[in-house]
């Protein structure tokens, strides 16, 4: 970037609190050569970069041109955060087999073919799938009551809720081309939910997933964790985004018989709204978001990649393993 003034953008969607609150305080703090605003997009063309050493992702998830746009960006030299080249990548099944290669506990999971083939196949596209499957040696593995999701999605969305084979049969039939996933129910004593900032900044809350969205944040009691406890969740917050590469990301714990078992951890554009999060978590990850984009833009140099990558790739280059 030729121009001496390095700009952070936001790149957002429906959300209204974090974005304006975000750039508002990034631009409060008055660093030298640094401000912040809302992305503006218009002509992109191959091999341009765009005029921004770091971008908040915070909606290409949900916008292809969007997450075309911020890899060009990426290539070009922007900060974008988070890494949209490992985001397109990364899907909820990886991410388990990862996590327990660096030693953080997560429920039995089995993957599934499509109950329906994918268009444009034909059944000897399959020749190599063993077919049909042991169902009864699965569900013993994975037990009843379990879960039935998409290895690669968020939202809650093609979620089930499984008692017993009849539900899986009828719900399994419904799923038509998505890859799924089955998996253990953990039935939790505790949950939280944990913002994890720059790789290194980490806010445990206690959180209840069963609340509407705006009662899940409990705030005011204390927080009912063991130090250990707490301890062992850091510790494997960090784990998890240290080895995914993520800036900005949270992770969510199910503690069972007092193991924290890792249920989600793949939420690159995690919720920050201030009208569910809360004042005092809004206002812990505000300033975590703040400090960690205007250090990378100190970061910033012209003329080389400035996005993170997580330890899965950069010890797979070295020949390393987890």
């Amino acid at each position: 970037m030729k121009n001496e003034v390095k700009k952070i953008g936001i790149l957002f969607g429906m959300e209204n609190t974090f974005p304006a609150a975000f750039v508002e305080n990034v631009n409060k703090r008055k660093e030298k050569g640094i401000i912040a605003e809302f992305v503006k997009l218009d002509d992109v063309y191959q091999g341009r970069p765009l005029d921004y050493a770091v971008i908040i992702d915070r909606i290409s998830q949900d916008v292809l041109y969007y997450r075309a746009a911020l890899k060009n960006a990426a290539i070009c030299g922007t900060a974008v955060i988070n890494n949209p080249f490992w985001w397109s990548a990364d899907e909820k099944f990886f991410n388990n087999a990862l996590a327990l290669k660096v030693g953080v506990p997560v429920p039995k999971t089995y993957l599934l073919p499509s109950n329906e083939r994918p268009t444009d196949t034909h059944p000897t596209s399959f020749r190599n799938l063993v077919h049909p499957k042991n169902w009864e040696a699965i569900f013993n593995e994975i037990g009843f009551p379990c879960y039935m999701k998409p290895h690669s999605g968020g939202g809650w969305k093609s979620v089930y809720k499984l008692n017993n084979y009849d539900e899986f049969f009828r719900a399994y039939s419904e799923t038509g081309q998505l890859v799924m996933m089955l998996q253990e129910e953990i039935i939790f004593d505790e949950y939280y939910r944990c913002y994890c900032i720059g790789g290194k900044d980490v806010r445990i809350m206690q959180y209840e997933p069963r609340n509407p969205q705006h009662l899940r944040y409990i705030v005011g009691e204390g927080m009912k964790a063991s130090k250990k406890m707490l301890a062992t969740i850091k510790d494997y917050v960090l784990r998890l985004n240290t080895a995914l590469g993520y800036d900005f990301n949270t992770v969510e714990f199910a503690v069972r018989n007092g193991i924290p078992y890792a249920i989600d951890f793949c939420n690159p554009a995690p919720d920050a709204d201030y009208n569910s999060v809360g004042q005092v978590n809004f206002e812990w990850v505000l300033e975590a978001a703040t400090d960690m984009a205007i250090k990378r833009a100190k970061e910033h140099k012209d003329g080389q990649m400035n996005l993170t990558w997580g330890t899965f790739v950069t010890r797979s280059i070295e020949g390393l393993s987890l």
